[in-house]
């Protein structure tokens, strides 16, 4: 059953698409790309977009197909509010390579953050973290002091997600047993920094109940916390950008 239930895991958590190693990367904006040695055998190829005089960074987290060709375009976009804006793409994702565990994941995620910690300061970076990148964006702010954490499209835990596809008895059988668990919903409690959360009512991917429990988790742990949950009428889970609200409230914010 273990076996079953990881392989799933995989098959139906991570979507990547791969690339050859001399995949050469063409944006119209300055970039730099990186390929960072990380611990636990990972090498994580990452992109970063920069900008004239940037008030600061921030550090995307995307979501769980494709790679840095599609993500690196969506994430570039935060680039006109004069930011730069960093990007990386998970292990067996692109060009990233290692063997794949929460914890490994995590800790690529950490040593991203450390990487623009020496370069900008703690209290420069934007940690962004859309759908499944939200648990990595969640987890950073937890562990760390960024300026502020902005979450897309995310969702509760990895359960609640699951449990769209099986019954909920079941679920609760199974989780203890889920090699991956991305409990947003324990970590966001250590976050200290303002927490902005936008969500999509017509979200078939990530439903808006969950998002909305992450950010009901965070009003009553974190009374006191700058927050605010943003629902889009009519927005999708990969269409945020194009409302007008959306771009109002990222312009506010950032």
């Amino acid at each position: 059953m273990a076996k079953i239930l990881h392989y799933l895991q995989e098959k139906i958590v991570f979507l990547p698409v791969k690339l050859p190693d001399d995949y050469v990367f063409d944006f119209p904006l300055n970039f730099r790309e990186h390929v960072f040695r990380t611990p636990h055998n990972g090498k994580i190829n990452a992109l970063h977009f920069k900008v004239e005089n940037p008030k600061g960074v921030i550090l995307y987290y995307h979501g769980n197909a494709d790679n840095l060709v599609r993500w690196g375009k969506i994430a570039s976009e935060f680039t006109r509010f004069r930011y730069d804006v960093f990007v990386m793409d998970y292990r067996q994702y692109g060009k990233s390579t290692g063997p794949r565990q929460e914890n490994y994941l995590f800790s690529d995620a950490q040593f991203c953050y450390n990487f623009l910690k020496e370069i900008y300061g703690e209290e420069n970076i934007i940690v962004y973290g859309r759908s499944l990148g939200g648990s990595f964006a969640v987890k950073m702010a937890a562990d760390n002091e960024p300026q502020q954490l902005i979450l897309e499209s995310t969702f509760y835990n990895l359960q609640d997600i699951a449990s769209r596809w099986l019954p909920y008895s079941t679920t609760e059988k199974i989780s203890p047993k889920m090699a991956y668990h991305f409990l947003s919903n324990e970590n966001i409690t250590a976050v200290n920094c303002p927490v902005y959360q936008f969500h999509g009512n017509k979200d078939l991917v990530v439903p808006l109940k969950s998002g909305k429990k992450l950010f009901e988790v965070l009003q009553q742990e974190k009374p006191d916390l700058e927050k605010k949950f943003i629902e889009i009428k009519g927005g999708s889970h990969d269409d945020l950008m194009k409302f007008k609200e959306f771009n109002h409230e990222i312009q506010r914010i950032l």
